[in-house]
């Protein structure tokens, strides 16, 4: 069976095991909020060769807190019991900052995402996370 990213990566550089279980929801969403971001701009440089600017433009409509909201309404349907746990602990956590340009309930949902995200990523689920985003962005439908 193939390794995934984490575990490639821990034992690359020689880390300790890392149990999802055991973080913060905001530590959760903390690393979530990068592995998304690598998946949409995965997402985005695949639609073919352009300036920076475009690519950083692009990838702001899927990154910022209202698209993260929509996602969730779209995938919500689908999540196991465990995902959904994971999702409301980071929606419901306590954090000093907040984006700009976004309703305090979209923050707080894109926080939720990015730390279920942060949670699957951990757990070695990366199958999970493009499904999600696949299914929330209706990628291929």
């Amino acid at each position: 069976m193939e390794k995934s990213l984490v575990e490639q990566i821990s034992e690359s550089l020689d880390l300790k095991s890392m149990d999802p279980r055991t973080y913060s929801p905001l530590g959760l969403a903390y690393i979530g909020d990068g592995i998304y971001e690598i998946v949409i701009r995965t997402l985005v440089i695949s639609k073919g060769n352009m300036s920076v600017n475009k690519y950083h433009h692009a990838s702001s409509e899927y990154v910022k807190a209202a698209a993260q909201a929509q996602l969730y309404k779209e995938i919500e349907d689908i999540l196991t019991e465990e995902e959904m746990a994971v999702y409301k602990r980071g929606r419901n956590a306590k954090s000093v900052t907040m984006a700009k340009n976004a309703t305090m309930a979209d923050y707080r949902m894109a926080t939720g995402v990015e730390a279920l995200m942060g949670f699957l990523y951990l757990s070695g689920n990366e199958q999970r996370i493009i499904e999600l985003v696949k299914k929330g962005f209706k990628i291929g439908e």
